[in-house]
C-alpha cells in the first residue's frame, strides 16, 4: 500500500508540474511565434541578425506554403547528407577516443533517417557505435533543428488559422533559428542541474574498473550532459548510451529522473498555450471575439487520454506478476530499476510514448502483456497525446479538425474550425496527417513478419515475438525511437524499411501540414452563428476523444489481438 500510495502522489505532483512547467513554455514560445525574444532582447537580435547576414536570408520575407516546404526539405535534405557521410567516416575524423570504426551504410542510413526525422531510433548502442563528434555534430544538431523544424511548422498552421485571405505563412528560416536560439540558453541551464545530479560532461575517453565481481568492465564516459536536456526537451529520446534513461550515469538520481520525465512533455503541453493564445483574439472590422480556449480543449483532450493510459499502465504493472510466498509484493519488477520502482517506470513509459520520445527508465519489454501494449498504442495513435514538439499538436489539431467534418455531416452543414471553412483539399490534408502513419506501421509490420529470416532477429516467438516487431514499427511509424528489446533491428531489412518509414511519417504529415496552412490561411473568417458547432467545451472534448480512439481501434485492434491481447488471454 505503501508504495501504491507514493505512486499516486507522485503522479498528481508530476501532473501539477506538468501544466505548470507547460504553461510556462507556453508563453515563450508565443513570443518566439510573434518574432520577439523572450529574455535579453539587445543579444538574442545581433545574435539572430548575424545569423540571418551569414545565410543571406531576410527573415521578413514571407513565404507561401510551397516555399516554406521547399525550405525544410532542402533543409533536411542537407543534413541527412551530411549526418550519413560523418557516421560511416567517423573512424578517420577526429574526437574518436575509443576508435569507432565507421557505420555500415544501411545502419547510417537508418540513424541519419532517425535523427533527422526527430526519432532518435536506435540500431546500435550509442556508447559504442558512434564517436564523441559524431555525437555532438550529428547528434546533438539534431536533437536541435529537428524539433525546431516541428515547431516552426505548427507556427505555420497557427498563421493559416489567423490570417485572412493571405497567401503566407511566415518565414521557415526565421522561425527555426528562433526556437534554436531560445533552447540554446535553456538547454545549458538544464544541463547544468544534470551535471550537479552526476551526469557526465566530459571528453576523456572510458575507464576501466574491476566490478564486484571482480570482473574486468569498462565505463563509457563522455559530453552526455548537454546531449540528455535537449533530447529531452525537444522529444528525441536516445542518445549517449544504449540503456538510455535507465542507466545509473544518465538517470542519477529521483531528482534528474523527475526533471529528465516532465522534459518529456513540457513543450508539447506547452504549445498547447501557445496555441490558444494566438487565436484568442479574431475578428472583423475591429471586433474581437475571445478563443483562448481552444488550446485548453486540445489540452483537456490531451491529458485525459495519458490519465487514462496511465491509469491502466500503472495498474497492470502493479498487479500483473505473481510473487513467491513469503516475498513482499511490489509488482512486476522484472526489467525496471529497483531504485524508480513500478510506479516511476509506469509513468516514464506513458510519458516517452505520448510525446514522440522514446527514451526509457526500464525495460519494455519486460512490462506485462497490457501494461506492454499501452505504450504501444499511445504510438499507434501518432503520438498526439502531447505528442512531439509542434507535430503532436498539428496531429491533434488535424484530428479536431475530422471531428468538426464527421460533426458537419451529421447535421448536413459546411464543417467550421476556429472561424475557417474546410473543404474538400483541407480533408484531404487532414487524411494526410492521421492516416500516413497508420499505413507505414501496418505495411511495415506485414512485410517483415513475412521475411524468412524475422524468427531468427527475435528473442521471443509467438505472440510476445510478433508484438516486439509491431512495437518497433509503431515506434518508427510514431518517431519516437523505444523499443521492445527483444528484437534485433541492425538488419540492413529492418535499417532500409525503417529509415524509409521514418521519413515517410514525418515528412508526409508535415508538408501536409503546410499545405493546410497554406489553404486555411487563403480564406475569409467566418463569424460564428448558432448552427456553428462549439469546438472549446466539454462536448467537443469528448467528440474528439471518440474519434481518436475509434479511428485507432479499428485501424489497430487486429494487430493488437495477435500481439499482446492475444499474449494476455493465452
Amino acid at each position: 500500500m505503501t508504495e501504491i500510495l507514493f505512486t499516486v502522489l507522485q503522479d498528481i505532483l508530476f501532473f501539477v508540474l506538468l501544466i505548470g512547467g507547460g504553461w510556462f513554455f507556453g508563453r515563450a514560445f508565443y513570443k518566439i511565434y510573434k518574432g520577439e525574444p523572450v529574455f535579453a532582447k539587445k543579444v538574442f537580435t545581433a545574435t539572430e541578425n548575424g545569423i540571418y547576414k551569414i545565410m543571406g536570408v531576410d527573415p521578413k520575407e514571407e513565404m507561401t506554403a510551397k516555399k516554406y516546404a521547399l525550405g525544410i526539405l532542402l533543409f533536411s535534405v542537407f543534413s541527412l547528407i551530411f549526418f550519413i557521410a560523418v557516421v560511416m567516416l567517423q573512424a578517420f575524423l577526429t574526437m574518436n577516443p575509443e576508435h569507432i570504426e565507421g557505420m555500415s551504410w544501411h545502419l547510417a542510413f537508418n540513424t541519419a533517417a532517425s535523427f533527422v526525422t526527430n526519432t532518435n531510433w536506435q540500431a546500435y548502442s550509442g556508447e559504442t557505435g558512434l564517436s564523441y563528434l559524431s555525437q555532438m555534430i550529428c547528434l546533438t544538431v539534431q536533437n536541435f533543428v529537428s524539433g525546431a523544424v516541428g515547431i516552426a511548422v505548427l507556427f505555420a498552421l497557427i498563421r493559416g488559422f489567423v490570417g485572412r485571405q493571405k497567401k503566407t505563412i511566415g518565414n521557415c528560416w526565421a522561425d527555426i533559428t528562433r526556437v534554436t536560439l531560445f533552447m540554446i540558453p535553456v538547454c545549458f541551464v538544464g544541463a547544468f542541474i544534470l551535471v550537479s545530479q552526476g551526469v557526465p560532461q566530459t571528453m576523456s575517453g572510458s575507464v576501466s574498473y574491476t566490478a564486484l565481481n571482480g570482473e574486468a568492465s569498462t565505463l563509457y564516459l563522455g559530453p552526455a550532459a548537454s546531449q540528455i536536456i535537449i533530447k529531452q526537451l525537444f522529444t528525441n529520446g536516445g542518445g549517449f548510451w544504449g540503456v538510455n534513461s535507465a542507466y545509473p550515469f544518465e538517470n542519477p538520481t529521483p531528482f534528474s529522473n523527475l526533471i529528465e520525465c516532465l522534459s518529456l512533455l513540457w513543450i508539447p503541453a506547452g504549445l498547447c498555450f501557445t496555441f490558444g493564445k494566438a487565436v484568442k483574439m479574431r475578428g472583423e472590422n475591429g471586433t474581437a471575439v475571445k478563443e483562448k480556449d481552444q488550446g485548453i480543449a486540445l489540452l483537456k483532450v490531451m491529458s485525459i487520454l495519458f490519465i487514462a493510459a496511465l491509469i491502466v499502465c500503472t495498474v497492470f504493472e502493479f498487479v500483473g506478476a505473481a510473487m513467491p510466498e513469503g516475498v513482499k509484493y511490489l509488482g512486476n519488477m522484472e526489467g525496471k530499476e529497483a531504485r524508480f520502482g513500478v510506479g516511476t517506470s509506469a509513468l516514464w513509459a506513458t510519458a516517452t510514448t505520448a510525446a514522440s520520445n522514446g527514451s526509457v527508465n526500464a525495460m519494455h519489454d519486460s512490462f506485462t502483456s497490457i501494461g506492454g501494449m499501452i505504450p504501444m498504442f499511445l504510438m499507434m495513435l501518432g503520438e498526439i497525446v502531447y505528442g512531439g514538439v509542434g507535430c503532436g499538436l498539428y496531429g491533434m489539431i488535424a484530428f479536431a479538425i475530422l471531428t468538426v467534418f464527421i460533426g458537419g455531416l451529421m447535421v448536413g452543414r459546411t464543417p467550421e474550425y476556429i472561424g475557417k471553412k474546410i473543404g474538400s483539399y483541407d480533408m484531404k490534408m487532414v487524411c494526410l496527417i492521421i492516416l500516413t502513419p497508420v499505413l507505414c506501421l501496418l505495411i511495415g509490420t506485414a512485410s517483415t513478419v513475412m521475411i524468412k529470416e524475422a524468427p531468427e532477429w527475435l528473442t521471443n516467438s509467438g505472440a510476445h515475438g510478433f508484438s516486439e516487431i509491431l512495437y518497433a514499427f509503431a515506434s518508427m511509424a510514431g518517431n519516437n525511437g523505444s523499443a521492445f528489446a527483444g528484437f534485433n533491428a541492425n538488419t540492413p531489412w529492418t535499417n532500409v524499411t525503417g529509415g524509409i518509414v521514418m521519413l515517410l511519417v514525418r515528412f508526409v504529415p508535415m508538408f501536409a501540414a503546410l499545405g493546410l496552412a497554406g489553404s486555411l490561411g487563403n480564406k475569409k473568417m467566418i463569424p460564428q452563428s448558432d448552427g456553428t458547432l462549439s469546438t472549446n467545451n466539454a462536448m467537443f472534448v469528448g467528440l474528439v476523444i471518440a474519434v481518436i480512439l475509434i479511428v485507432g481501434a479499428l485501424s489497430f485492434f487486429p494487430a493488437l489481438a495477435l500481439g499482446p491481447i492475444a499474449e494476455f488471454v493465452g
